[in-house]
């Protein structure tokens, strides 16, 4: 008996070793021998793993850049450029300079601007309400203010302001991930370049109405009559579907559109107040003083 409990425990041990080792030669013939310099890429991006580069995650990420040997339509936008400039180090490349992003509310009418014609009574959801309803003020095109961009936004960068209904971003806080404007059912919200000192000049409506139907509906929107693109001096700003679109990296800012629209739709931000313009000084009349004497009496001729 005591014979066959040894024989019994050799011959695991022996088909253990066996099984092991079958395991270490599957295991060595295939094996994915990793790229070392993808943890070095990854050790340098943030970690916020937002997937605004596209990816992922930070390591997809890093595992794209390794891959693809170049940083070509390859950015982290939580990092910006700093991060991306330390990524080209290791990588032994150069660092292409890019723009800051900034998320852009492209929408004005809320509860201010807008009259209420309706009133929701759903799922606290944009995606859910988009299918169903156009809006509580009658536009099927502008935000439903039900939060889903702030949700999805892993930098407390977003809010719903309650007064207005609408998402206002906080622009010291916003990465230009874009998950909210991915969130977004209606594409309200933009990527836009954060601007030279946080400036932005850009259209707050994407109401695709022609004019009058659109202006029934809120009161400030685009009403699509083109004096904006004919007074830009750029050809910053086009005119497509009853919209007006003014192209970033065209604007110089000049600001002729602004005071150009009826509307109020053009929104020009983090500018100084215009300066009033000075009063004209008329100019002093020149006036010749005549002297005119007077002499008392009969002016008579001496002979």
């Amino acid at each position: 008996m005591e014979m066959i409990v040894i024989y019994a425990i050799v011959a695991m041990t022996v088909a253990g070793i066996v099984l092991a080792l079958v395991l270490y030669l599957v295991a060595q013939k295939f094996k994915v021998v990793e790229d070392p310099r993808i943890d070095q890429v990854a050790e340098k991006l943030p970690g916020a793993n937002c997937g605004g580069c596209g990816f992922a995650g930070c390591r997809g990420l890093a595992e794209a850049i390794v891959k693809a040997g170049n940083l070509e339509g390859k950015a982290c936008p939580v990092g910006g450029a700093p991060v991306m400039a330390q990524v080209a180090e290791v990588m032994g490349l150069q660092a292409e300079e890019s723009d800051p992003m900034l998320a852009v509310v492209r929408c004005n009418g809320g509860k201010c601007n807008t009259h209420q014609k309706a009133a929701y009574d759903g799922a606290m959801d944009c995606v859910s309400a988009n299918q169903n309803f156009a809006s509580e003020g009658g536009c099927s095109f502008g935000c439903l203010g039900l939060g889903n961009c702030t949700k999805v936004c892993k930098f407390d960068a977003i809010s719903i302001n309650p007064e207005t209904g609408l998402p206002e971003v906080d622009q010291d806080k916003c990465v230009g991930c874009g998950a909210c404007a991915k969130a977004c059912p209606r594409m309200v919200i933009e990527l836009r370049k954060k601007g030279l000192k946080d400036r932005r000049v850009f259209v707050s409506c994407v109401n695709k109405e022609k004019g009058a139907a659109a202006k029934k509906n809120c009161d400030v929107a685009c009403i699509g009559c083109g004096k904006c693109e004919k007074v830009c001096p750029f050809g910053a700003i086009t005119i497509t579907n009853n919209v007006s679109y003014i192209d970033f990296t065209k604007c110089k800012m000049c600001r002729k559109c602004v005071a150009e629209c009826p509307t109020g739709a053009i929104h020009a931000v983090n500018f100084p107040p215009a300066k009033p313009k000075a009063e004209e000084t008329p100019k002093a009349e020149n006036t010749v003083e005549t002297k005119v004497e007077e002499k008392g009496g009969n002016n008579e001729n001496v002979q």
